[in-house]
């Protein structure tokens, strides 16, 4: 191995039943570099990832860190040489506080006497170079929304001094400014002589940061460039091996029911206060706002994940008595959650079980499923939104996140919701997948549903809204019809300067 190289893999093969993950892969790392890995849902990213933190075990292939071989495949051997991953679901203990999750596994003083005050400390100073100070970090992680768990993920990284960090999808969470943060920690890092592995479906992250960038495609290496002597368009055409775009399609919307699909007054629940707006049939309605604004427990108090305090829904002018998730599907309200792991699907259930859990009464003869009905149904929703998958008897933790996004997606679309709501949709998909769900979020809008969007991508929010609330601490401090949108605007709304230059 070449002493300029950190890390190489040679000859990688993984399969999985009915898959192949990884075909013949080899690939070297230099010190200090960022190299990016780009390719469609399904191409074999995570997989490669697994591999080389240890987390799967090859069928055939090495390892090599520092020009030695790795024999040992297990997580723990792999950390002590240095190598860290971001996953992109996160690994974090919801009971345990910020400082205890980032020390965990090399407390001060053991685990016979921790040193509470110093891992207290170290977690202080690494938040203040993250430009999150102002947490607690005694403060339980569960309390922390998904973007914080994020940077909490990217400070245990750094508090071990790893010397390889790969970062699977690590922007998916953060606004603007949080990506700004990130670039400042990355380009640091570099600076230090840490080694970057960048997985990024968000082709302008992998131009301004990457040096080199390898493209995967089914399984295999497609082409190693460096970032100066490619483009976005190449990087797109290697992808996905056809042509494509990432431009967003025609919406043709003109409200024309004077009766709303959707009412919300005055709700009020944990995080929101006094929030109050219409959605309509066939629209897609934008929210807007910073992390902490108060999107996502508006969405959940709608769809009873969270209680409403106060305040009143209504669905086609009949009021909704919503205390429970339950309740929200029997009145054709859907959620897709921006966490899918914990919210979104059953890991250890199959592709078709995940499908129909929302309609097994509807699929069902007393205790018994009707199979052919239910086949039926999972076929056309797995045909529809294009799951990769050998079969729908697979397990959904075997899927790439992005197909297990898809899976959520077709559960809710089963159920003939009426209102769909959809937090972070295109959350860690690839360029050709989200055109899809683009075109799918169109189509059910056309068909009369209403979409409430929730999306932290400026270029989503203003390209698929007919029309955008902000909100900025719980409340909604702005509205925008389809030609007033603007991004200057959108973040004046969500920092509540435009607020306050109203006073």
């Amino acid at each position: 191995m070449s002493v300029e190289n950190i890390l190489s893999v040679r000859n990688i093969t993984k399969t999985y039943p009915g898959v192949i993950a990884l075909q013949n892969i080899s690939m070297d790392f230099k010190k200090g570099e960022i190299h990016a890995l780009v390719g469609e849902n399904g191409a074999g990213k995570s997989t490669l990832i697994k591999v080389i933190a240890g987390a799967v075990s090859v069928d055939k292939g090495h390892v090599y860190f520092e020009g030695e071989l790795q024999e040992i495949q297990e997580p723990l051997e792999r950390r002590k040489l240095g190598i860290e991953v971001i996953y992109q679901e996160f690994n974090l203990i919801p009971e345990l506080s910020i400082a205890e999750n980032i020390f965990l596994g090399s407390y001060p003083g053991g685990l016979v006497c921790v040193n509470r005050e110093k891992i207290v400390k170290d977690t202080q100073v690494l938040l203040d170079e993250l430009g999150l100070g102002y947490l607690n970090p005694k403060s339980p992680v569960k309390n922390l929304s998904v973007a914080y768990m994020q940077m909490i993920e990217i400070a245990k990284a750094i508090a071990r001094h790893a010397k390889f960090i790969i970062m699977d999808e690590p922007t998916a969470p953060l606004t603007a400014n949080e990506v700004k943060i990130l670039y400042s920690i990355v380009d640091k890092l570099k600076r230090e002589g840490v080694t970057i592995l960048y997985i990024s479906h968000r082709l302008e992250e992998v131009f301004d940061l990457a040096d080199r960038v390898t493209v995967f495609r089914d399984g295999r290496k497609i082409e190693t460039l460096n970032i100066t002597d490619t483009c976005q368009d190449e990087l797109i055409r290697l992808m996905v091996n056809r042509e494509t775009s990432e431009t967003f399609p025609d919406r043709n919307y003109h409200n024309k029911d004077l009766l709303p699909l959707l009412e919300v007054n005055n709700l009020y629940g944990r995080g929101v206060r006094n929030v109050s707006f219409k959605l309509h049939k066939g629209e897609i309605l934008g929210l807007g706002g910073l992390v902490g604004a108060g999107r996502t427990e508006t969405a959940k108090i709608i769809f009873g994940a969270n209680k409403m305090w106060k305040g009143s829904i209504f669905c086609e002018g009949k009021e909704l008595h919503i205390t429970s998730p339950r309740d929200a599907v029997q009145c054709g309200i859907a959620y897709v959650s921006e966490d899918r792991k914990q919210e979104g699907v059953l890991l250890t259930l199959s592709v078709k079980e995940n499908i129909v859990l929302p309609i097994l009464k509807k699929i069902s003869m007393g205790l018994v499923v009707r199979s052919a009905m239910e086949d039926k149904i999972v076929e056309e929703q797995r045909s529809r939104l294009r799951i990769k998958t050998p079969s729908t008897e697979q397990l959904v933790k075997n899927l790439s996140g992005g197909n297990q996004q898809k899976v959520v997606l077709a559960k809710w679309l089963a159920s003939d919701c009426k209102i769909l709501i959809l937090d972070e949709p295109t959350r860690g998909i690839d360029v050709g997948a989200k055109q899809e769900i683009y075109l799918l979020m169109n189509q059910l809008a056309e068909s009369g549903i209403g979409i409430i969007m929730i999306s932290s991508e400026m270029d989503e929010l203003i390209g698929m809204s007919d029309r955008i609330i902000v909100l900025h601490e719980g409340k909604i401090s702005g509205e925008l019809q389809k030609g007033e949108f603007d991004q200057e605007t959108i973040l004046k709304y969500g920092s509540g300067y435009a607020v306050e230059e109203q006073k």
